[in-house]
């Protein structure tokens, strides 16, 4: 199966919440707030940029070799912007992280996750944690976008290459690979929310496995 395909025990959760590798619940604020400087860079990094709230202290999160996460575009120009994808990225880093751990209550995660995201983020985590599986290979985020609304929140929208991503199988370490098709591409539209500490929080998230827009 693809590494993004929920284990049985997450299924009904996901149908209900619209959740991927802890998402949460939808944002539809982009039909109701202006949003400015949907504009980003074009540059690529396999591993996230620095927040522009250096102040910060933040947690150290560290992934096995058998599994990279390729963050595109994590530079911008725009410190602003930069700093959204940042902790996006880390937030992205920490799920994987938690699942690996087999650790629901991974702290990374809610650092850089609150309120429904945060939520359903929990529920993904123990789904592997309760089927016994673990994830392994690479996954790559791209065409990502950042734009700001009136009320201060971000949204950003982007795109994640599965194909070369899988589940694994925690006692016997073996990868459940399947061929990659449509569905191993899915988009995302996500709300960040930045924090009394500077850190730019996923509150929102829904997700399309198969979307048009995120095919090669």
């Amino acid at each position: 199966m693809n590494r993004r395909t929920m284990p049985v025990t997450a299924a009904l959760a996901a149908t209900a919440a619209l959740l991927l590798t802890g998402c949460g619940s939808g944002d539809d604020g982009e039909s109701e707030d202006k949003i400015t400087g949907a504009d980003q860079g074009d540059a690529k990094s396999a591993s996230p940029s620095k927040s522009a709230a250096d102040s910060v202290d933040r947690p150290k999160i560290t992934l096995p070799k058998d599994d990279v996460l390729v963050f595109e575009g994590s530079k911008t120009g725009d410190a602003n912007k930069d700093a959204v994808l940042a902790d996006n990225a880390e937030r992205l880093r920490a799920v994987d992280a938690a699942i690996i751990q087999s650790d629901a209550k991974y702290a990374p995660v809610y650092f850089y996750s609150t309120g429904d995201a945060a939520k359903t983020a929990a529920e993904s985590i123990q789904s592997y944690v309760d089927d016994d599986l673990s994830v392994t290979g690479t996954v790559r985020y791209f065409d990502r976008t950042v734009a700001f609304r009136e009320d201060g929140s971000a949204r950003l929208t982007y795109c994640s290459d599965e194909s070369k991503g899988f589940a694994k199988e925690r006692k016997t370490g073996k990868t459940l690979k399947t061929k990659a098709d449509k569905n191993s591409y899915v988009f995302y539209d996500t709300r960040l929310d930045r924090n009394a500490k500077g850190v730019w929080q996923t509150t929102a998230v829904t997700s399309n496995r198969g979307a048009a827009q995120c095919q090669p």
